[in-house]
């Protein structure tokens, strides 16, 4: 019997369906101290975001053999070496189609929120005060958005973006993009300096470091927005602090941060930027889609 070890929850219908199917299904969050113990004892591991995978860890799991898959329920891989991983012989899976409407969804929801201060009008209100007059707002509609990166969440955003009436920019490592004549590509410096708002749906790479430092703000249009739905450490947040707090930037929003959970509690308080923590994929509908996927990796393994 294969033995599948949940660490950071999973839809239980997907639980059921890995059961009912002769897999042994844990589910347990383990300290990285012990985490590389346990994971002699088990063929399958699936994790979110919250556990990290590391050389220590990959080490001690390797050296029973047992292990051979490691799934990361969601699209981004920083907190796995998957390098590392196959070069032990395990190898490394995500499931990036199940939440790229989730993603895409909250990134709108955000973009609202810091263009019509819903996020800072739901705080003052409920301390007693009618600011109404200090919350005059603007319209997404006739608004550029700049997508940097234009993968399947990126593209969610461009399509929901599009009909709000918004004009769509991007750029994206790869070049342009097929069968996307609608939206114009355009290099990173110009995105910069033509959009309204600016979002990112790129992978944060440790070796490169931050996408969006101070030069790159200081390249974006006077009272810009920027949105950060897709991985700690893509901007670098001292930069995006200072140029909130002067007013270059008018607001951000921010769902993922340099360090989870943050403690960057000057940046999360300012009355211009929405803040949510690392809610991108948790939507019943998301984690659903993720469940079925993870199943479908893991019977597709052992056949």
């Amino acid at each position: 019997m294969y033995r599948v070890l949940v660490t950071d929850g999973m839809d239980k219908g997907a639980v059921e369906q890995l059961k009912q199917k002769g897999y042994e299904v844990v589910e347990q969050h383990f300290e990285p101290d012990a985490l590389g113990e346990e994971l002699k004892n088990f063929d399958v591991m699936v994790v979110r975001s919250a556990t990290k995978v590391r050389q220590p860890i990959i080490d001690k799991a390797a050296e029973a053999g047992r292990l051979k898959l490691i799934i990361r329920g969601g699209v981004g891989l920083d907190n796995i070496d998957v390098a590392y991983a196959m070069e032990k012989g395990i190898k490394v899976s995500n499931t990036p189609k199940a939440s790229s409407s989730s993603v895409a969804e909250l990134a709108i929801g955000h973009m609202f929120a810091i263009s019509r201060f819903i996020n800072i009008s739901n705080v003052t209100m409920r301390e007693g005060k009618w600011e109404k007059k200090k919350y005059k707002g603007v319209e997404l509609a006739g608004k550029t958005l700049g997508l940097i990166g234009f993968g399947r969440i990126s593209r969610e955003v461009a399509k929901r973006a599009e009909a709000l009436g918004m004009k769509v920019i991007y750029t994206d490592i790869i070049g342009k993009a097929e069968g996307y004549d609608q939206y114009k590509f355009c290099e990173l410096n110009e995105l910069l300096k033509e959009a309204d708002y600016v979002s990112l749906h790129i992978p944060f790479i440790k070796e490169q470091g931050p996408t969006i430092r101070k030069e790159q703000i200081e390249m974006m249009k006077d009272g810009a927005f920027l949105i950060n739905c897709a991985r700690g450490g893509v901007v670098e947040e001292d930069a995006l602090y200072e140029a909130l707090k002067s007013g270059k930037l008018a607001g951000a929003a921010i769902d993922v941060f340099e360090e989870e959970p943050t403690k960057n509690e000057a940046l999360i308080n300012l009355s211009n930027v929405s803040v949510t923590p690392h809610i991108g994929a948790s939507t019943k509908e998301a984690q659903k889609r993720i469940g079925e996927e993870v199943v479908s990796i893991i019977e597709e393994f052992f056949k």
